[in-house]
């Protein structure tokens, strides 16, 4: 393998990133640096995420620069403003020790007026966002009659967000005889279609295979029921007491909703999503870079172009509708040569959702069973041991206190010191997960002595599934609201969670009918559930709750009850319109009396004004 010196890098750039501990070129720069060094071509760079791509494009165009001129002779288009900054700042630190040399962000969702002062001041490489570069271009700001080299980074996430037409008219100012170099992840047909536009004979460097994930990037894969994924992922995170990682949820409702529940579960989280301001979105990312989150529940379109070193696993608790995008969230774990691992929590009708995924990525996922809750307390109680194995003792400040607690606990042996410290976690994670129920789904036929057998205990005798009957571990409960209240399983879990008053209880299988609904919570927790959401109301109407009886026929009852509420509502409705108009008979013969007064007020007038 070549040395960056060897690829033709210029010393004061080798400088700057050895000392950023850059030491052997990855395969994408091997490829792509001395290319853009001695040719005049325009390039094509595939390659996944994380595999040193900015380096690969920044490295040459930087030592291409003629810092004697003030004019702009790079551009860079980037998705996101996060991305624009983490480019502009790798750039700054790969010039450090080229003199003269300006590099500068502009991106929407801040003032503007900074970057028109700092544009006017003279920079040689603009690192910018498709929106505020035609903003500063038709303001006259932004001047491109002398650039010389564009790149478009992130190319297929810039398509996917809609970007087309405002590079078509960026480029329209930029021009002909400059390089172009477009960086992917991904080569779908779109982006070959603007290679063959806007680009003349571009020279392709493909490193890996196409749309194939990372090398460095295991597939996991956890199969539960649809309404057991958000305790399914509490209990991966709760295996991994170390991970830092990003849950890719699809819409924003989801993402807000699966950020506001681990919260509220003591989790270090937060969300990502379109809702959020940009002064929001800053300051979630900027928790997370520092590490105060561990966990950022994030939408597609929000995590587009976020580059955050080191996370350690990426999951997805809803698969994407495009294949490609699985492609850029496991893309961003398993980057600089480090392993990552990307998990997907899916329900049974998404295994050929998952089957597709798996060819398209050329990588056969790993089925793994939801960790129990044994497992889970072993795994918490060794990151307790190695927390204190690490704990840095600072001797002098402890000093003063040390004599007292010592006297405190002179009675106890080491030993018992140990068991003590360790049983303020084991006991409360025993509690959490006492009774915990398996949540993997089995299937349903098991191969015995060549023979199919089917469990039957909760199905009726035409073999359909009882839904009055709850799943091993559960028991069921009967709720007076459903579909046509407007009432669906994220009302349930807000009303259980509000009325939980901090004690957990697991919610199994969810069933959601026309007029009411049927739900799984945790054996023995029943009653308290019922209790706790007695006497409540859902947009106006009364709820009854009770333990399902096998032998009652809900639907008829509540059919029944619908109809009794129907007659009522017409016997209301028909008395209402015998009051509205006896109301208006009344004010007829008032009216009515009313006239007739005048007249006679007015006959009697004539009378006396003749006589």
């Amino acid at each position: 393998m070549a040395t960056f010196k060897e690829l033709g890098v210029r010393d004061d750039l080798l400088r700057a990133i050895e000392l950023m501990g850059y030491e052997k070129p990855m395969p994408i720069q091997e490829m792509v640096i001395p290319h853009l060094l001695t040719e005049e071509t325009d390039v094509v760079g595939l390659a996944q995420t994380g595999t040193g791509k900015t380096a690969a494009f920044g490295l040459p165009t930087l030592q291409r620069i003629d810092t004697t001129s003030r004019a702009t002779q790079a551009l860079i288009l980037d998705p996101t403003r996060e991305l624009c900054l983490q480019t502009k700042t790798d750039l700054e630190d790969y010039a450090r020790y080229v003199d003269g040399l300006e590099v500068l962000a502009v991106y929407g969702g801040a003032s503007i007026e900074p970057q028109i002062k700092a544009v006017k001041r003279g920079v040689q490489v603009i690192v910018a966002t498709p929106g505020r570069l035609q903003d500063l271009i038709r303001r006259g700001v932004v001047k491109l009659d002398d650039v010389r080299t564009v790149i478009l980074d992130e190319a297929d996430e810039m398509l996917n967000m809609g970007f087309i037409d405002d590079i078509n008219e960026i480029l329209i100012n930029v021009p002909d005889e400059r390089k172009m170099l477009l960086f992917s992840a991904t080569m779908p047909r779109e982006i070959a279609n603007i290679a063959k536009d806007f680009m003349h004979n571009p020279v392709e460097f493909v490193a890996g295979t196409r749309n194939e994930s990372s090398a460095n990037v295991r597939h996991i894969y956890y199969m539960v029921k649809a309404s057991d994924k958000y305790r399914a992922l509490k209990r991966i995170v709760d295996y991994l007491p170390r991970i830092y990682g990003i849950i890719f949820c699809r819409t924003r409702a989801s993402a807000q909703e699966v950020a506001s529940m681990l919260i509220q579960d003591g989790y270090d989280a937060d969300a990502l999503h379109g809702d959020l301001s940009q002064a929001q979105r800053d300051a979630v990312m900027k928790k997370f870079r520092e590490r105060n989150l561990q966990l950022l529940v994030a939408t597609d379109v929000a995590a587009r172009g976020l580059d955050v070193n080191d996370l350690t696993h990426i999951i997805s608790y809803s698969l994407p509708d495009d294949n490609d995008i699985y492609n850029h969230r496991s893309g961003r774990t398993g980057r600089a040569g480090k392993t990552g691992i990307s998990i997907a929590i899916i329900h049974s009708r998404e295994r050929g959702k998952l089957k597709q995924i798996e060819q398209h990525i050329g990588k056969d996922f790993e089925r793994r069973e939801v960790p129990k809750a044994e497992e889970i307390i072993e795994k918490q109680l060794f990151n307790l041991a190695d927390k204190l194995e690490n704990v840095e003792v600072r001797e002098d400040d402890i000093a003063p206190y040390l004599p007292g607690v010592l006297k405190k606990l002179s009675w106890l042996s080491g030993e018992e010191v140990v068991k003590r410290i360790m049983s303020l976690e084991f006991n409360r994670l025993l509690e959490y997960y006492k009774k915990a129920p398996v949540l993997d789904i089995v299937p349903e036929t098991k191969e015995r002595g060549g023979k199919k057998e089917r469990n039957a205990s909760n199905r009726k005798p035409n073999g359909e599934k009882d839904r009055r009957i709850g799943e091993e571990g559960y028991e069921r409960v009967f709720i007076n609201v459903g579909k046509s209240h407007g009432f669906y399983a994220p009302d349930l879990i807000r009303m259980i969670n509000a009325t939980g008053k901090g004690q957990h209880i697991g919610i199994g299988r969810i069933d959601l009918l026309t007029n009411y609904s049927l739900f799984d919570v945790q054996q023995g927790e029943a009653h308290t559930v019922i209790k706790a959401l007695r006497g409540s109301e859902f947009f106006g109407k009364r709820l009854y709750l009770e333990v399902a009886d096998a032998g009652k026929d809900y639907a008829a009852i509540s059919l029944e009850g619908e109809v009794k509420k129907n007659r009522a509502e017409r016997r209301r409705m028909k008395f209402e319109a015998m009051e509205r108009e006896r109301g208006r008979r009344h004010d007829r013969r008032s009216r009515r009396d009313d006239r007739r007064t005048r007249r006679d007020a007015e006959r009697g007038f004539k009378k006396r004004g003749k006589k």
